[in-house]
């Protein structure tokens, strides 16, 4: 990975932040995501792997991982999967943090679930396409 990647951020980084993470390695030929939380969980939530797997892309072996300062330096871009979580970006970072306002996904129905991901997968599709993404 090179030093600069994009930083997907959610509270426990085993759904959003994940598939955010995941779409973009997966579309993207050049460049690199990463994804952490503030408060992450043991390990990604079964309907992630589920709701994944069913798109073709394998998140099963991700692991939760705590966001740094380091992760937040080194990041190209830094996007938030809702405003909540811009609380925990120091005032720095945040010039280059954009917030997707993305609602929960744990506790929800799969249907819900399915209409987070596909979002998800729109947004950073635009990214990765995106004329100006150069690190």
């Amino acid at each position: 990975m090179r030093n600069k990647f994009i930083l997907f951020i959610c509270k426990g980084n085993s759904g959003r932040s994940q598939m955010a993470e995941a779409f973009f390695n997966h579309l993207s030929k050049k460049e690199k995501a990463i994804s952490a939380g503030t408060a992450p969980d043991k390990k990604i939530h079964p309907q992630t792997t589920q709701i994944m797997s069913e798109v073709g892309i394998d998140v099963s072996q991700q692991k939760p991982k705590l966001l740094t300062e380091s992760m937040m330096k080194k990041a190209y871009k830094i996007i938030v999967m809702d405003s909540d979580i811009l609380k925990d970006i120091p005032p720095k970072y945040l010039q280059k943090t954009e917030s997707w306002r993305i609602g929960k996904l744990l506790g929800k129905p799969i249907e819900h679930a399915r209409k987070i991901r596909n979002s998800i997968k729109r947004k950073v599709y635009r990214i990765v396409n995106a004329p100006h993404l150069q690190f």
